[in-house]
């Protein structure tokens, strides 16, 4: 469900102050000739996250395995041993086994990715026209909303256009304890929710659906994002919750790598930049190494000063 991002390390004025005082004297790189194996899960954004790190850290002096996991496998391999790093991890899809790692100590929580990442409800600007008072949620309430919104399938209600069932989804939830006027349902498939998106947009059709970022298509076709409903974040299963982005690590990490663990600390990754990178592997078929590679020799005044104070 998750496709992603932009590196902004911040520009080099902004790094100076943010490296030098962070870091103070550069620490050692530790057990070099061990690789860093870095968990590659199942959407491309998470591997384009992987591979810039892992370019980035051989810049430092590392060398980087990348090892093929999962989002939920991977916790077994930090277990294990074979994994050290996972650089991107969606705290609303953490499955059971990282919890009780967490508590036990066993893994390192070392910073927000900085992704900004989105998920909710979104809508064409041909949506705004039919319901003026978006983006606030209220304006679903309007009769005239939910009838441009409507289709054979569910009017008199207006439609959402959901996740696919099997992604699980809180939305028919929303839709019920705030009494909308309007009925889920589900896509077929991520292409069936990216098709529909680049059809309204062509035809300037109102669509509601939930959607999310980073994504590649937000970089061709313009979305827009309700602002949600007021939401009890202890129930999750009742209301979409925001999903802050985190980096972990192994608990000896710290020890083994002393300045690979100072810059994954520092590591940021937004959705900007990324989401072009995502466009160019999932649509332009390139090598994700190489569109990796790419982005860093264009914005070597983005990184290298990160670089730089490590190795002082």
């Amino acid at each position: 469900m998750k496709s992603v991002r932009s590196i902004c390390f911040a520009t080099a004025a902004l790094v100076t102050v943010a490296f030098g005082p962070t870091l103070g004297a550069a620490a050692p790189l530790g057990d070099a000739d061990a690789p860093i194996r870095i968990a590659l899960n199942e959407w491309t954004g998470q591997n384009i996250t992987a591979h810039l790190a892992g370019q980035l850290l051989e810049k430092l002096g590392y060398k980087v395995q990348y090892q093929t996991a999962g989002a939920f496998p991977q916790w077994i391999g930090m277990q294990d041993g074979s994994i050290d790093m996972t650089p991107e991890l969606w705290t609303n899809n953490l499955g059971d086994i990282y919890p009780k790692m967490l508590a036990a100590k066993e893994v390192e929580v070392v910073g927000d990715l900085g992704l900004n990442a989105r998920d909710g409800w979104g809508y064409t600007d041909a949506t705004k026209e039919a319901c003026p008072g978006l983006p606030d949620w209220k304006a679903l309430l309007e009769p005239s909303c939910a009838a441009a919104l409507a289709t054979a399938e569910t009017l008199p209600n207006g439609r959402l256009l959901d996740y696919p069932a099997d992604w699980g989804t809180a939305s028919a939830n929303e839709i019920a304890d705030f009494k909308l006027p309007m009925t889920a349902v589900p896509a077929g498939s991520e292409g069936a929710l990216v098709a529909e998106l680049q059809a309204a947009a062509a035809a300037n059709k109102p669509l509601l659906m939930r959607f999310w970022a980073p994504h590649w298509i937000l970089t061709k076709v313009k979305l827009n994002w309700l602002d949600m409903p007021p939401c009890d974040a202890k129930d999750g299963a009742r209301c979409i919750l925001p999903s802050p982005v985190i980096k972990v690590v192994r608990a000896d990490f710290g020890k083994k790598w002393p300045a690979a663990y100072d810059f994954m600390k520092l590591y940021q990754l937004g959705a900007d930049d990324q989401q072009k990178m995502i466009a160019e592997v999932d649509q332009d078929k390139k090598e994700i190494g190489a569109v990796v590679a790419a982005w860093i020799g264009a914005n070597s005044a983005r990184w290298s000063p990160s670089i730089d104070a490590a190795k002082k």
